[in-house]
């Protein structure tokens, strides 16, 4: 019996650390890269259907949250990315990962007050597997060299203060 609490209690250990080490922010579905992850190319569409690369915009930090219409996390999370967009040096591209429903994507922006942003689409998937999305919404967060430096698994509240100070702080190469 004793050896059992023992394993039990080295397993909790273990596993607290491994989740530890995989998660260095205060947040708990942020993970932070202990270094930048560099992408050759970040190619989505536009509402238009005109492919655009994350190279096309110009900010100090790149905001790509995926996303669909049928996700009530990523209705919940809207609004507050749509606030998040107002902050300066800053671009938050959400890209809708379901097949180009150009009428669904404009109606749930609508629905939502969704005044500060753009849709985007992934149609193909090439980005969800590109970076290996597992569920939506996923966030990724980019520095300036538009390099991968963070990145939030689960519905998120962009208008917490401390993860604006983060943002507003983060040490961008």
């Amino acid at each position: 019996m004793k050896t059992k609490i023992i394993l039990l209690i080295i397993a909790l250990i273990s596993f607290q650390n491994i989740a530890h080490s995989s998660n260095n922010s205060s947040f708990k579905n942020l993970v932070i890269l202990a270094e930048p992850k560099e992408y050759k190319e970040i190619i989505f569409k536009d509402i238009n259907e005109k492919d655009l690369n994350l190279s096309d915009f110009e900010s100090d930090i790149y905001i790509l949250n995926f996303w669909a219409t049928w996700c009530a996390p990523c209705k919940k999370e809207m609004p507050s990315l749509n606030e998040l967009q107002n902050k300066k040096n800053l671009k938050v591209i959400p890209i809708n990962v379901e097949i180009g429903n150009k009428t669904k994507s404009e109606k749930f922006f609508n629905d939502l007050n969704i005044n500060n942003l753009s849709i985007y689409f992934d149609n193909e998937n090439n980005l969800a597997n590109l970076f290996g999305l597992r569920g939506i919404p996923t966030t990724i967060i980019f520095d300036k060299n538009k390099n991968e430096v963070a990145r939030i698994l689960g519905e998120f509240n962009f208008n917490d203060e401390k993860f604006i100070n983060w943002l507003e702080n983060i040490n961008i190469n």
